[in-house]
């Protein structure tokens, strides 16, 4: 077999893969409810119980809130992909799909695609409920659509450190809570909610080269307009780093298995 033949048969089966995840996400009601009601909670409780008591000159607090529910959102959806992979590995799915003739990168890479497809979806629904309650996209079509694939890009970045976690974990009550661990305090220390400058000193240190924020600051500038071309390289560059890193740590842990 070839080089491109090969690669054809690893695409296919990651396909195939990806497919058998986004069925078994339809089936179960509890994921869908809490990938698509809970940020529409944070969206409606932070907008209307914070907005009122922030000033962010130039514009309403729910344009400022929004780009950072985004990123938000799909960081806590990718913890769902280390949880995923624990549990087919406590179930014995994964030992039964390394036994098929399938590329070993088929399972990775169809899991974490998944997952990036939900937390597509998640944000086209989280973008809706923000036009209804006020949120507007200020600079455009073009940057508005930029961002949101700088978000989708963030999310697979996200879903690969999660797969690392769950690989080397191995059960689902671990990997959920050690997801809570790192996810916290990336998201909830940065732009998200408040600008960095509010921040005590040694936390602002933190915030400002926290990645999480770069992404936010770059949405924010697509979004509603500013300077754009630095923030958009540092995150871009952040998701290459992550994944140049945790790709390959993820495939050893699994061929380790």
């Amino acid at each position: 077999m070839t080089r491109t033949d090969r690669t054809g048969t690893a695409v296919a089966d990651a396909l195939v893969l990806t497919r058998r995840n986004l069925l078994h996400y339809v089936r179960i009601p509890s994921l869908i409810v809490f990938s698509t009601v809970t940020p529409v909670m944070f969206v409606v409780l932070f907008g209307y119980v914070f907005g009122g008591a922030i000033d962010i000159p130039g514009f309403s607090y729910i344009d400022y809130l929004m780009p950072g529910i985004f990123v938000q959102t799909v960081a806590f959806g990718a913890m769902q992909t280390g949880i995923g992979l624990a549990e087919d590995m406590s179930k014995g799915m994964v030992d039964r799909l390394r036994s098929l003739p399938m590329a070993r990168s088929a399972v990775l890479v169809g899991r974490t695609a998944a997952d990036t497809t939900r937390n597509f979806l998640v944000v086209g629904l989280m973008a809706g409920v923000g036009l209804l309650i006020g949120f507007r996209f200020h600079n455009g079509l073009v940057p508005a659509v930029a961002g949101l694939g700088l978000v989708v890009l963030f999310a697979h970045a996200f879903s690969w450190i999660s797969a690392t976690i769950g690989l080397s974990l191995g059960s689902v009550e671990s990997a959920q809570s050690s997801g809570l661990v790192w996810v916290f305090p990336l998201t909830f220390a940065s732009s998200i909610f408040v600008p960095v400058e509010t921040m005590p000193g040694w936390l602002e240190a933190f915030a400002t080269v926290n990645p999480v924020t770069h992404v936010v600051d770059a949405l924010r500038a697509l979004f509603l307009g500013g300077p754009a071309t630095s923030p958009v390289l540092w995150s871009l560059a952040w998701i290459g780093g992550i994944l140049a890193v945790f790709v390959p740590l993820s495939v050893s842990r699994f061929r380790r298995l």
